[in-house]
């Protein structure tokens, strides 16, 4: 499995830190997710992660080396990213899309080989897109549209994957969808995910591991159950709430305060039946 850790790592843009001296191990073969308040620097740690930004002060080591120092391929064939709304050249066919992710492995003495088809056309099958090989990505929906980028990451074949915002603009069915194939990634193949999140009730059922970034530090980060807390929602993200058990779960269900409208006790009890 492949490490990945931040050193006193500081990001800035201009001359504003956005991240401070932070320092941060992913826990290996398990699921990441940074939690956070919008303008907090989740995004921008993971790009610096993806070697995408540049640290101000600090280092990025993968599996021990310094990432700045990497190689350009052989980082592209440790981790990949999937950044948040990616856009397709217009026409490019999902087969054509997901074999973009063979690119590291190529030169000119090695060109396409069995092993990039079978890749591809596991990733493909992993992600059910084997039947939309021949569309183009513009023509589908959200939902087949992440997974087909999702396919292009898997057919990088790298064991450290970063998403940031992987839901975004997806309805609720699609969120779990793709939610879902992550999470059977990771539990078949111990793939290393870290992915950046808005829902805190889906951090908390899909993470093993969660970062609180706030104040461009880390707040807290843990398991979902011992982090996720009133007082954490309270101080990251100005809000007040309860929480309680998902019911279906186990994991913490952040219940937001605020105006809304209230039900009986008895109406609830046939909502919930």
């Amino acid at each position: 499995m492949k490490a990945l850790e931040t050193r006193s790592l500081t990001l800035s843009y201009g001359m504003e830190p956005v991240i401070d001296d932070l320092s941060l191990t992913i826990p290996e073969g398990k699921i990441t997710v940074f939690v956070g308040s919008n303008g907090c620097g989740k995004s921008t740690l993971l790009r610096s992660m993806a070697r995408l930004l540049k640290p101000q002060q600090g280092s990025i080591l993968l599996d021990g080396k310094g990432i700045m120092q990497l190689p350009t391929k052989e980082v592209a064939k440790q981790l990949s990213i999937l950044p948040q709304g990616p856009i397709a050249p217009e026409g490019l066919t999902v087969f054509q899309l997901v074999k973009q992710g063979r690119y590291p492995y190529q030169n000119w003495m090695q060109r396409w080989s069995r092993e990039d088809e079978r890749m591809v056309n596991k990733a493909l099958e992993q992600t059910k897109m084997k039947e939309f090989a021949d569309r183009p990505v513009d023509s589908l929906s959200g939902g087949q549209r992440q997974r087909a980028w999702i396919a292009m990451i898997l057919a990088q074949g790298t064991e450290v994957i970063l998403l940031d915002e992987p839901t975004t603009y997806l309805d609720l069915t699609h969120q779990i969808e793709i939610l879902d194939l992550l999470f059977d990634l990771n539990e078949k193949e111990r793939r290393t995910i870290a992915m950046v999140l808005h829902d805190l009730n889906l951090a908390a059922r899909y993470a093993h591991h969660m970062v609180a970034i706030h104040d461009k530090k880390i707040y807290a980060q843990g398991k979902p159950e011992d982090i996720l807390t009133a007082e954490m929602v309270r101080d990251v993200f100005g809000m007040a709430c309860e929480i309680a058990a998902d019911p279906l779960f186990g994991t913490p269900l952040c219940i937001p305060h605020g105006r809304g409208r209230k039900i009986h006790h008895d109406q609830r009890s046939a909502v919930l039946a």
